[in-house]
């Protein structure tokens, strides 16, 4: 099926149904609520009945964005007959399994080169800086027409995914359709300050349990921070508040890839994984049956903590070892 066609059909879809549910990954972060939020607001202006899910709360720092307060932690029951999951790789990451979704149809709708196509309608888009640019794309597809809540939705996605337009996935395109939204006289004063400026005393904390943990390898190449579940409780911190503490390992002069590893219960480690240039975290992420970009990728692993940093360690000297022979 082309690009083309397969949009058609997503759009047909959609403008059928009367009611929809959207879907977005546990932990959530920016772009996959950002994403949900804004195409399932656009949904509603064309008279649908819109529900909104995700297995966790809303983390705070995102309460602002228009629409978060009706997401609910149950499945709509019934379910209806469309589902539109934004920004999952795959059914895990929405604790679903193919059985809880019945006869629906499936709407696919990301940017993770490590999307495993769960759905009827698949619309994978690799080269977007965020699964955001694609629902903008569609929404404008829908002539849906552009308002304040909707596009503060799709920006903080972008921004956010792209590290303020600074990571590798940032495409003039990410800014052309950033103008856009921008044009609807969004107030960027009021996201950027929930979003960068504003962070809670157990973040901070946090940060400095994990830079006390902060060991280099690879002849400088690789950085590596943890935390355990004490960190959190001294900490009086959250798994949320975790979010974007590997930047600070990856910032480090000389270090290429960067490693978070965290204790979230008795032998399970989450595991997030970034790079600067050219190394492909995603590809050390699929060792341990994760995935995600090339320069940021996660990973959950049922081992000790201990067990977990050997092994992490040890793929990514392997990985820097053969990148640099080539």
């Amino acid at each position: 099926m082309t690009e083309h066609s397969l949009t058609k059909e997503i759009i047909e879809v959609l403008r059928k149904a009367p009611s929809v549910a959207l879907f977005s990954h546990v932990s959530p972060d920016g772009d996959c609520l950002g994403s949900m939020l804004a195409l399932g607001l656009a949904l509603e202006t064309m008279g649908k009945k819109v529900a909104f899910f995700n297995p966790d709360r809303v983390p705070e720092a995102l309460t602002f964005l228009p629409g978060s307060d009706r997401i609910q932690q149950l499945l709509p029951n019934p379910l209806p007959e469309v589902l539109v999951f934004t920004d999952c790789t795959d059914l895990k990451r929405v604790t679903l399994t193919p059985g809880n979704l019945g006869d629906s149809i499936v709407v696919n709708i990301d940017h993770h080169i490590s999307n495993q196509r769960f759905g009827k309608f698949n619309w994978v888009d690799d080269k977007a800086s965020a699964c955001a640019e694609v629902c903008l794309t569609l929404i404008k597809q829908l002539g849906v027409l552009m308002d304040k809540d909707i596009a503060t939705n799709l920006y903080t996605g972008i921004v956010t995914d792209s590290g303020c337009f600074q990571y590798s996935n940032t495409t003039a395109n990410t800014h052309r359709l950033t103008a856009e939204l921008i044009e609807t006289g969004l107030d960027l004063t009021m996201i950027h300050h929930h979003l960068f400026d504003q962070k809670p005393l157990a973040q901070v904390k946090l940060l400095q349990a994990a830079l006390n943990t902060l060991e280099l390898y690879a002849d400088g190449q690789l950085a590596v921070m943890t935390l355990t579940l004490e960190d959190f409780r001294q900490s009086g911190a959250v798994q949320e508040h975790s979010e974007g503490l590997v930047n600070h390992a990856r910032s480090i002069q000389g270090v290429e890839a960067a490693v978070l590893l965290k204790e979230v219960g008795p032998q399970e480690i989450k595991g997030g994984f970034r790079s600067n240039l050219w190394f492909d975290v995603n590809k050390v992420a699929a060792q341990f049956g994760g995935g995600g970009h090339k320069r940021a990728a996660g990973c959950t692993m049922k081992v000790s903590l201990t067990e977990a940093k050997k092994q992490v360690i040890r793929a990514i000297e392997e990985g820097l070892i053969v990148g640099r022979a080539h």
